[in-house]
């Protein structure tokens, strides 16, 4: 068999023309695939048969795709339809690792090791909705220190303004609100209430 190479430069291969949605910011993008059947030798194993497609764009904007795919229906720009969709998944899970903190589960159950990163994913969309729904076209109070300063917001900025919001609508609010003291200082409780907001 030829390389994908000396095909993707043949004269004589047949392109089929199709359209790829949703593909990396672009609505849709016209493409052309090849396609044929052939057989995988993985290392220690049965023969498996595979679909190799090749796919280019006419414009020229992308390289053109190598894909391998074991389903023997499924055509190239099915195939790279598929591989596209996966970018917004890795890109989410690429970034919580990297700005929230978020590591591999070390649960020793199944069913907790599958909802404990989706539920912290659901909690961050969460406070961020309810802090931008918060601050509406203000701007987000950030918290500095001497030590560590910081131009723009962080989450911890964030959950602490959710936090803020939540506690002063529950059992907080019980006084009258223009009292000058509540129990304790004005002024000690709203100190105590912001380091709290703070706390991990």
């Amino acid at each position: 068999m030829p390389t994908l190479a000396q095909v993707l430069t043949d004269v004589s291969t047949h392109w089929i023309a199709g359209t790829v949605t949703n593909g990396y910011g672009a609505r849709a993008r016209r493409v052309q695939s090849t396609a044929k059947g052939a057989v995988g030798y993985p290392s220690g194993k049965p023969v498996v048969p595979i679909r190799w497609g090749l796919v280019r764009e006419p414009e020229g904007r992308f390289e053109p795709q190598a894909l391998l795919a074991t389903n023997q229906q499924r055509t190239p720009v099915q195939v790279l339809t598929y591989v596209v969709q996966r970018w917004p998944l890795e890109v989410t899970l690429e970034e919580a690792r990297a700005h929230l903190g978020v590591e591999t589960q070390r649960q020793w159950s199944h069913q907790a090791i599958a909802r404990t990163t989706p539920a912290v994913l659901a909690l961050y969309s969460m406070v961020t909705l309810m802090a931008a729904h918060l601050i509406g076209t203000n701007l987000m109070p950030v918290r500095t220190a001497a030590w560590y300063g910081k131009e723009s917001a962080t989450f911890s900025d964030t959950i602490a303004l959710v936090r803020r919001s939540l506690w002063s609508q529950g059992p907080f609010s019980t006084s009258e609100a223009r009292a000058d003291v509540v129990k304790i200082p004005r002024s000690l409780f709203e100190r105590l209430t912001e380091a709290l907001c703070y706390a991990a």
